[in-house]
């Protein structure tokens, strides 16, 4: 919902009924009587509003005929404004573009946040586990009582279909970094997704999928990785039957909660200050990380050696405890 639409158009119709009135009784007092700008305005003003005053000078017959005139439609059209005004305030309205307005300016200031469009089950999760890393968020629904969901959870919301290019910017996509499309309907998260890629070629985006033939449309609108909650579900049940510690494991590295052993991973930008130096010397033997892999352009390498150089858009996977983890990352 945008700002035109949180004020009735009855209220705005009487606003503009009221200048209305007001510039054309002025211009009937500079008219008939050879009036000032501001003396004419001054005796439209306190004619409208019954409260009197006196004349800046004395009437002549054309100027009280017209003064009759300004004060029956004057007096209704300020009336029917106050009213207007009366009812918005009454009804809430006017808290709640206030509140817009105040969400529009924190999104305005926000900078390398994540966009999620979609807030149900799945993107409330995605949700809580995003704050939990302390990552600034904000959140795109077209569903009212979603959106107040994700209100009183804490986040930053926006009204409107996550598939105009109008509501990704109001979402400030331009600063953002990185796009999560967890709609419900497939055909949703592509327009989500080629809308985005448009607006951000450079943008990583994360899609979900919920039928399988849905994924090969999403790589071709512009997804970066693709996500089927369904498929990932099955595959966790399977994993845990017949793995279970191995799971385990995987689930306490992963876990935001766990302090002793964490994953992460470190991208090089093209203007990274280590590009072209050791992997030992970004992430050093004795520094209590274990290098798990090393991806250069496409491919993961597995456990590469300290020797292996660096280049523009690696990414480096690592695992250990989580302070260990906060040097390397002051590093960048």
């Amino acid at each position: 919902m945008d700002d035109r639409q949180l004020v009735p158009r009855s209220l705005v119709v009487a606003g503009v009924l009221l200048l209305v009135v007001l510039a054309v009784g002025t211009a009937g007092y500079v008219g008939l009587e050879n009036w000032s700008g501001f003396d004419a305005l001054y005796m439209t003003v306190t004619t409208i509003t019954t409260i009197g005053g006196g004349e800046p000078r004395p009437l002549d017959l054309a100027g009280k005929w017209w003064t009759m005139i300004v004060v029956a439609i004057g007096f209704g059209v300020l009336t029917y404004t106050l009213l207007a005004l009366i009812g918005f305030v009454i009804e809430g309205r006017l808290g709640e573009a206030v509140e817009r307005r105040q969400m529009r300016l924190r999104v305005r200031r926000m900078r390398d946040h994540f966009v999620l469009c979609g807030f149900g089950r799945v993107g409330r999760e995605i949700a809580l586990a995003l704050r939990t890393e302390k990552i600034p968020l904000v959140v795109i629904d077209s569903d009212e009582p979603s959106l107040e969901r994700a209100k009183a959870d804490g986040f930053v919301v926006v009204h409107g279909n996550a598939a105009d290019v109008a509501t990704l910017r109001e979402a400030a996509i331009d600063t953002s970094r990185g796009l999560i499309t967890a709609v419900d309907s497939d055909a949703d998260n592509v327009y989500v997704t080629l809308s985005a890629r448009v607006l951000r070629p450079d943008l990583f985006i994360v899609a979900r999928a919920n039928a399988a033939d849905a994924e090969p449309k999403l790589r071709l609108a512009g997804a970066n990785r693709i996500v089927s909650p369904y498929t990932l579900a099955g595959r966790r049940l399977a994993s845990l039957a017949m793995r279970p510690s191995a799971v385990e494991f995987v689930d306490t590295v992963l876990s935001t909660e766990n302090d002793q052993l964490m994953l992460e991973d470190f991208h090089l930008g093209a203007n990274s200050p280590w590009i072209g130096k050791r992997l030992g010397d970004l992430v050093p033997a004795d520094g209590g990380l274990i290098v798990l892999a090393l991806k250069h352009e496409g491919h993961m390498q597995f456990r590469p050696g300290g020797d292996a150089l660096l280049s523009a858009h690696d990414a480096v996977v690592v695992a250990g405890p989580t302070e260990a983890i906060r040097t390397v990352e002051a590093r960048f």
